[in-house]
């Protein structure tokens, strides 16, 4: 059976009662009392603070209710409670500062459309009219197809083209000029 040691007894420094009241009273802090008193005296005061740094309402009354949040959870490290003002000025501050940071990084990371994009109504004429292309390639015949898609969208020259599909230079010509006139003729009929 293990043997359990008796806890020791706590040792006291030998501090006289009257400085370690003093100590204690150091690490209470600012009170919550002292602290809803200094909201109700200052609010205002510190609304106009933010207003002068940030440029709307809102903003500003989300900035000093946060102040407070923060300076009420750390009110044991405000020693001296005359300066809870001063920290929640300065808090005021550094959050305004944070809230204006945040903007200027979302203003620059918003997407920016580039000056030639379309519109969605664009797009979506544009999609209509490639579906309306697309069925009418269909139509073509087979040679007149393979012309056009390996000379126009495959952007090979005529040369390239009659090499690619071993026909002659004047067959790439005649298929594309009757394949473009039947495209014209469809796209016509469609519109």
């Amino acid at each position: 059976m293990p043997v359990i040691a008796p806890m020791p007894a706590p040792r006291t420094t030998g501090v006289p009662a009257q400085r370690q009241g003093a100590d204690d009273a150091m690490t209470a802090g600012t009170t919550v009392d002292h602290l809803t008193e200094t909201y109700r005296a200052h609010y205002r005061s510190l609304l106009g603070l933010a207003a002068l740094l940030l440029d709307d309402t809102a903003s500003c009354e989300d900035v000093v209710q946060e102040a407070f949040i923060r300076v009420h959870s750390a009110r044991k490290r405000v020693r001296e409670p005359e300066k809870t003002l001063a920290y929640l000025r300065q808090t005021v501050v550094n959050l305004s500062r944070s809230a204006l940071r945040r903007r200027i990084l979302g203003l620059k990371l918003l997407s920016k459309p580039m000056p030639d994009m379309a519109s969605a109504e664009e797009g979506a004429y544009d999609q209509l009219e490639r579906d309306a292309l697309i069925k009418a390639m269909r139509g073509l015949q087979r040679r007149q197809r393979e012309v056009l898609v390996l000379r126009y969208f495959a952007d090979m020259t005529e040369a390239q083209v009659a090499e690619t599909l071993g026909i002659s230079l004047g067959s790439v010509k005649a298929y594309g000029s009757r394949g473009i006139a039947a495209l014209r003729v469809a796209m016509e009929a469609t519109a």
